[in-house]
């Protein structure tokens, strides 16, 4: 959880079930063809079924990034559903660890539901931010846990956003990250896939595979082709970009909302939202606009 104080929206500000059905059948007819539900945390939505069973009947492939607290209510209907991929966040392996980076204490039940998503057959990713003095000492644990499970494990570089207190002191780098593997094991590049973010790579003799989402050190924006559409229906065409596009208000005053969409495309930075560049070290936070990670969608 941030460490800020949030206000929550009330529920007519966010999109209803059928609205979020609306506006994904007109992304859909534009060539989109994956969805993935994100937080905050989707299934904490009451709705949250509905909307995965609407979405479910269109021709995407749908996905899911959690924090993994409630996968075991919803296991089912995922795969009743076709989501055969399931992304979950956690940035330790320590009990105590988990309760004070995230204000909670269910790192049990966290584990049960990743050790339930691989029992099931998902294809189980587990998100880690790597956060320098923090967890950064648990990244051969993370690796040793892919020897034994077909978990794929994902180091993300910590990136600035509202209320996460950033600094560039606490980014562990791509070449970090790696320098650190390689200490203890021999590591193997696998092939990217077509608009990749996450440098990908296995170990060999290992069930699992690991990857590393590195935005600050070496950013892949030339290759995005991701959009973020917020709770509250604003369409985001980078994750750090401070401009967004109101589609849920032209979606409810009859409007068309096609055109927006494209306007917000052409208008996209060529690196990084247009907020800052790969000189990260010289970044000050507090000068970017934008929403918390959790309002915008990860």
């Amino acid at each position: 959880m941030p460490e800020d104080e949030y206000d929550f929206a009330s529920a007519a500000q966010l999109m209803q079930a059928d609205e979020i059905e609306q506006l994904a059948k007109i992304f859909v007819s534009q060539g989109v063809n994956k969805i993935r539900l994100t937080g905050g945390e989707p299934l904490v939505r009451k709705d949250a079924k509905e909307i995965i069973t609407r979405l479910a009947k269109l021709p995407v492939t749908l996905t899911l990034t959690t924090n993994g607290t409630r996968l075991h209510e919803f296991a089912t209907l995922l795969k009743e559903s076709n989501v055969r991929s399931v992304n979950i966040s956690l940035d330790t392996l320590q009990s105590d660890k988990f309760q004070l980076l995230t204000k909670r204490d269910q790192f049990e039940i966290v584990q049960k539901n990743i050790q339930l998503m691989i029992d099931q057959g998902f294809h189980t990713k587990v998100n880690m931010v790597v956060l320098r003095g923090m967890n950064d000492d648990e990244i051969h644990d993370f690796i040793e846990w892919t020897k034994y499970q077909p978990v794929h494990v994902r180091f993300i570089e910590f990136m600035p956003f509202e209320g996460n207190r950033w600094t560039s002191n606490k980014v562990f780098t791509l070449d970090e990250i790696l320098s650190k593997i390689a200490e203890k094991y021999t590591i193997e590049p696998l092939q990217a896939e077509k608009h990749d973010t996450a440098k990908k790579f296995m170990i060999p003799g290992h069930q699992g595979t690991f990857a590393v989402i590195s935005t600050m050190s070496a950013h892949f924006c030339g290759d995005c082709n991701r959009m973020r559409l917020t709770a509250d229906g604003k369409m985001k065409n980078c994750l750090f970009s401070k401009d967004e596009v109101d589609l849920l208000t032209a979606l409810r005053n009859g409007e068309e909302v096609l055109p927006l969409i494209h306007q917000s495309i052409a208008a996209k930075a060529a690196q990084l939202g247009g907020q800052f560049t790969q000189d990260y070290q010289h970044l000050q936070a507090e000068n970017i606009q934008n929403r918390s990670m959790i309002t915008i969608g990860g």
